[in-house]
């Protein structure tokens, strides 16, 4: 055998201990530090509630070994998570000041857990900012809920579903209009059915402020919100952040001034979108659009008016909120563990890990499991349990149909 191999061959062979030395090392480093329980906030029945019917509040998040950080959790969910076929049907949702609104329908006819359409559970989803009903994140809720015999709709927000703009307004986290005349018109279609809702990002502070605005008269068993900007002033410092702008704000700005461009001809009648188009950041966009077309005085006024940290206190539905501690679009010290913990209705999950909408387990995380569990839990608690949940005399339940759960559902 020639030296120069005999070589190669011994310094691989001294080499190994040291990698297994280090792989050991990190494996003990991941499984002591990096899974660890989520923090779970809330008062103490809501807390027993969550324990007793939702065992993943008391699991370790297992994040994936090898991207566990909150931005590469956020970067990767966007390349890695697949996207499940879902066949939608759509409706145009017209409303009062001339707009429409694009709402995707999954009837799922076909559920055996709730063969009469007309007591099948319905799940409202909100997607987040720029998003629709194709995003990975909603598809695999979507999935989910049709797994589990539920009927989805996910309300677009207008001109991004793929409905013509009729008016300049598109989006706003403050103004929840929409927002409720969508929950009336899926009550109406269906009174006796549960409805609940289920809010991701800009759509959890969407739908947490709705719960907020209409107290103990929202037609909701309960709501469920992942990721969501609690003070818009602590995520636009944190997205403004030198790594977190080139990462994410300035990609999200660039999606928010296409579509400003492709809606321009409407939009153009309200601002200048050539203005709107010069933006350089999400908070120069809503100074320039946002704020101006659904008429808050300034983009501060509108940043307080959207945040639900300061409408917490309001809420009268029980609402659980999974937010990841490392989620760079919403700063673990920004979420509002106080104000939480001293509303019976509120419940906050908070593992270590999970980034924004992020949550990847696996090997290979393509698929969101982890988001899918919290979701097929709470939802199958409040459905099977609602009536061992006590938040207080405060709270009006909506009325309960009389409905019976096929015996083979399993949490």
């Amino acid at each position: 055998m020639p030296l120069q191999q005999i070589s190669i061959q011994n310094w691989t062979l001294s080499l190994s201990p040291v990698l297994l030395g280090v792989a050991s090392a990190y494996v003990w480093f991941y499984r002591s530090y990096i899974c660890k329980k989520p923090r779970l906030v809330s008062d103490l029945p809501f807390q027993l509630f969550l324990e007793r019917y939702c065992p993943i509040v008391k699991e370790k998040f297992r994040p994936t070994m090898w991207c566990f950080g909150g931005r590469i959790q956020t970067i990767l969910r966007v390349i890695l998570l697949s996207k499940p076929p879902v066949s939608y049907r759509k409706e145009i949702l017209k409303t009062t000041d001339g707009g429409q609104i694009s709402l995707d329908w999954v009837d799922n006819n076909e559920s055996s857990q709730f063969p009469g359409a007309s007591l099948r559970p319905t799940v409202i989803f909100l997607p987040g900012l720029t998003g629709n009903s194709r995003q990975s994140y909603i598809l695999h809720l979507v999935h989910q809920a049709s797994r589990d015999g539920y009927r989805s709709v996910v309300f677009n927000n207008r001109g991004f579903g793929g409905e013509e703009l009729l008016t300049p307004r598109t989006f706003c986290a403050a103004n929840t209009d929409d927002l409720s005349a969508v929950v009336s018109h899926v009550h109406r279609q269906f009174p006796d059915a549960p409805v609940l809702a289920v809010g991701v990002s800009l759509g959890g502070m969407m739908l947490l402020n709705y719960l907020a605005a209409q107290g103990s008269s929202v037609p909701l068993w309960a709501a469920l919100c992942f990721s969501t900007p609690w003070n818009v002033f602590e995520s636009t410092r944190s997205l403004e952040e030198p790594l977190n702008y080139l990462l994410f704000n300035y990609s999200l700005n660039k999606s928010l001034r296409r579509a400003t461009e492709q809606h321009r001809h409407v939009i153009g009648k309200a601002v200048n979108v050539d203005h709107i188009l010069q933006s350089r950041s999400i908070r120069e966009f809503d100074e320039r659009y946002t704020s101006v077309v659904w008429g808050f005085p300034s983009c501060d006024d509108y940043y307080t008016q959207a945040s639900p940290d300061f409408k917490l206190s309001h809420i009268r539905t029980p609402v659980l909120c999974l937010n990841a501690a490392d989620d760079p679009f919403s700063p673990s010290a920004a979420i509002p563990v106080s104000k939480a913990s001293s509303n019976p209705h509120v419940a906050l999950l908070i593992p270590a890990h999970g980034g924004h909408i992020g949550f990847l387990e696996g090997l290979l995380p393509t698929h969101q499991r982890y988001m899918d569990r919290v979701f097929q839990q709470f939802v199958g608690a409040i459905l099977d349990h609602r009536d061992e949940l006590n938040l207080g005399e405060n709270h009006q339940y909506p009325k309960t149909p009389n409905w019976q759960r096929e015996p083979q559902w399993k949490i």
